[in-house]
């Protein structure tokens, strides 16, 4: 398996880059060699560590990431653990694109806690809005003014559906489905 690892705001040392092969290195265990895993590390505001896992499986993208205060070791274990949480969640889809020996032993190993056991979200309450043709700003006012966290709207501009949110980082994102 290739790892790619990068620092954003830090420099990774070679302590780090052997602490994170020696633990993505276990991965190989679910994934094929020849799969590539890109580790991004990053240093953000008030001293706050961040590790971001993205692997792509026969065009299923996975992708963790965890965030620590103060310390890189724990956000990288614990992301990792949110990846073959993932991994296992969904095996079934997975199943022909993972290595054929994946799952043979069933015990999970960064976690305790079995997959299994997890309730699978189930629709609670379903919603039906009229859509209408806005231009963006309208749409990024409106979403202010409900308090919504993701607003779906008609752009007048496209004649199509967009769906505007807030993303992490308290900027705004907007989808645009492609036909």
């Amino acid at each position: 398996m290739k790892t790619t690892i990068t620092g954003k705001n830090m420099v990774v040392t070679t302590g780090i880059n052997d602490r994170v092969m020696k633990k993505t290195v276990k991965m190989e265990r679910y994934l094929d060699p020849n799969t590539e895993m890109q580790v991004r590390l990053t240093k953000e505001k008030n001293n706050r560590r961040k590790c971001e896992i993205t692997v792509s499986v026969g065009g299923v993208i996975l992708r963790a990431e965890d965030t620590n205060e103060d310390n890189l070791y724990v956000s990288i274990d614990q992301a990792l653990a949110k990846l073959e949480r993932q991994i296992h969640k969904h095996r079934t889809k997975l199943e022909k694109r993972l290595r054929v020996d994946a799952f043979n032993p069933q015990e999970l190993e960064y976690t305790e806690e079995a997959v299994e056991n997890e309730e699978q979200p189930k629709v609670v309450r379903q919603k039906t809005f009229p859509v209408r043709p806005m231009s963006m700003e309208d749409a990024i006012l409106q979403m202010e003014l409900l308090g919504h966290d993701f607003f779906v709207f008609v752009n007048v501009e496209t004649d199509r559906t967009n769906v505007l949110y807030k993303r992490k980082d308290g900027d705004l994102g907007l989808l645009e489905p492609e036909a």
